[in-house]
């Protein structure tokens, strides 16, 4: 059989993910601060794009009228032929239509509900450029954390006036933790330095007079006692309690009693002094300032008895595409790879401004069938929320699945009951003891968890029995589903709780 070359032609479909989609849909799941970054980024790669800076109103009109003339340019056909950024023509411009990329949003003018342009201000305008002048942020004038290392560093070179000893405690410094706990073998680093275990000990043991108290402990015990030992309360009843933590965790106080040779109320005084030390006294020189919660959507009461759901406008990144820049510099261009880069600057630029409209819109309409689906959660409270799933969500907006769990991930609304993620809106179903309506997760988890607030010491609900007052609520859920949610928010076993309550009412507390 003769081998030979030959060209075939073929035709198929395939999903292909291009630039701009991926970028669209990992700006539905960017979080408020993870957005400002990417926009700043962006800002910074494209002359094009620049922040708007909030203005009066004397000074937008003005702004507006100078605007809408744009000086032309030299070539004054090429300017135009480029600018004009429809539906169609960026259909050309890219490699796939502006339905595969926005199927909620082909190029229409539509709008959900109210105009969204009050609240959106990323929408593609002619920009001629921020504010001169920046403000001042006194927070970058603040010091850097220290760190833990820095913190014990200081310490060793003051508490250690020996070079060898102060090279031993350097050791000891490297081998703690994030939570100040000594994880590092001391007889190792004896035998790395050529010194003796005495030498090392003898460290440890100034060490562990450092501050904050608790540092270079080997274990929780000796944390503890750590800084017992500073407040004077290291008595031997304090030791017998420290050294039988697990009968502690256990509540069992008949034998913590015996152990420790006090009575009822001692040790209730002891548990309290317990319980206000420190168990990871490093965790203070973690540093990293955690971002503060800002809502992406805020929930507010309508006169008609209905609810305003609203995109915050601090959530709402202020962009715009300068085109007058774009007249300006694009007049000047001397070749065609110029005109080439303008024109790439110009179209990724309208794409982000358009892709951070979409991003809004589809952001505000999950948010209003959230609100929509739990309005007896807002009226109400938690008891009246129901079950709900990202399908639900998604059929009723026209939206795939993966969409709605995208937008929700890291979104944060502000209702009148508080500020909530959106994902605590989606609970699972529990099917109802007559029928019925089936009952939230999350509302059986705060019957159960009010059911054991209200016990009383001598008549401790014990899982059966909160499955049997669940049932008679019209509950029908299973006693390890009760076990499981229980030990979700951290509530001891009815064996536990029995003790702690009755020790607890025998002295009147």
């Amino acid at each position: 059989m003769a081998l030979a070359a030959k060209l075939q032609l073929r035709q198929s479909q395939s999903l292909v993910m291009t630039p701009q989609l991926m970028q669209s849909i990992r700006l539905l799941q960017l979080t408020h601060v993870e957005l400002e970054r990417f926009i700043d980024d962006e800002i910074e790669r494209n002359p094009l794009l620049e922040r708007a800076e909030p203005q009066d109103d004397a000074a937008s009109d003005q702004a507006q009228k100078s605007d809408a003339a744009p000086e032309p340019a030299a070539d004054g056909d090429w300017f135009e032929a480029e600018t004009q950024w429809s539906a169609e023509a960026i259909s050309d411009k890219l490699d796939s239509s502006l339905e595969n990329l926005f199927p909620d949003d082909p190029g229409t003018s539509e709008r959900l509900g109210p105009d969204l342009t009050a609240q959106w201000k990323s929408a593609s305008g002619n920009g001629a450029g921020g504010s001169s002048s920046e403000g001042f942020d006194v927070g970058d004038m603040a010091a850097t954390a220290i760190t833990l290392r820095e913190h014990v560093g200081e310490q060793i070179a003051l508490a250690f006036a020996d070079p060898a000893a102060r090279l031993i405690a350097g050791e000891l410094a490297d081998g703690l933790d994030e939570a100040g706990y000594l994880r590092a073998d001391t007889a190792e680093i004896a035998a790395r330095l050529g010194t003796s275990g005495a030498a090392v000990a003898k460290a440890l043991g100034v060490c562990q007079t450092f501050e904050p108290a608790g540092l270079f402990a080997r274990d929780l015990a000796e944390c503890l006692s750590l800084q017992l030992a500073v407040r004077d309360r290291l008595d031997p009843a304090m030791k017998a309690l420290v050294a039988n933590l697990e009968l502690l965790a256990r509540r069992d106080f008949q034998t913590l009693k015996r152990i420790c040779g006090v009575d009822e109320e001692d040790l209730l005084d002891m548990l309290a002094e317990i319980r206000a030390l420190d168990p990871r006294p490093g965790t203070a020189f973690l540093g990293g300032a955690s971002d503060a919660i800002v809502a992406d959507v805020e929930v507010r009461a309508a006169n008609d008895g209905s609810w305003t759901v609203e995109l915050n406008a601090e959530t709402l990144p202020r962009v715009l595409v300068d085109h007058i820049y774009f007249a300006r510099v694009s007049g000047h261009a001397k070749n065609q790879t110029e005109k080439d880069f303008l024109a790439e600057c110009l179209q990724n630029a309208n794409w982000l401004t358009r892709s951070l409209d979409q991003r809004a819109k589809t952001i505000l309409k999950v948010a209003s069938e959230i609100v929509r689906q739990q309005d007896a959660f807002l009226v109400h409270g938690v008891r009246q929320l129901k079950p709900l799933n990202l399908r639900t969500v998604a059929d009723a907006i026209g939206m795939h699945e993966s969409t709605v769990s995208r937008v929700t991930a890291n979104k944060y609304m502000l209702t009148p009951r508080g500020v909530f993620e959106l994902r605590y809106f989606f609970t699972a179903s529990i099917a109802s003891a007559g029928g019925g309506d089936a009952h939230s997760s999350e509302a059986v988890r705060d019957r159960i968890k009010q059911l054991i607030d209200e016990e009383k010491p001598v008549d401790v609900l014990s899982d059966d029995a909160i499955v049997d007052m669940l049932r008679e609520s019209g509950v029908d859920i299973a006693r390890r589903t009760v076990a499981k949610y229980r030990e979700g928010m951290n509530i001891p076993s009815s064996v536990q709780r029995r003790r702690e309550k009755r020790a607890l009412a025998s002295v009147g507390r």
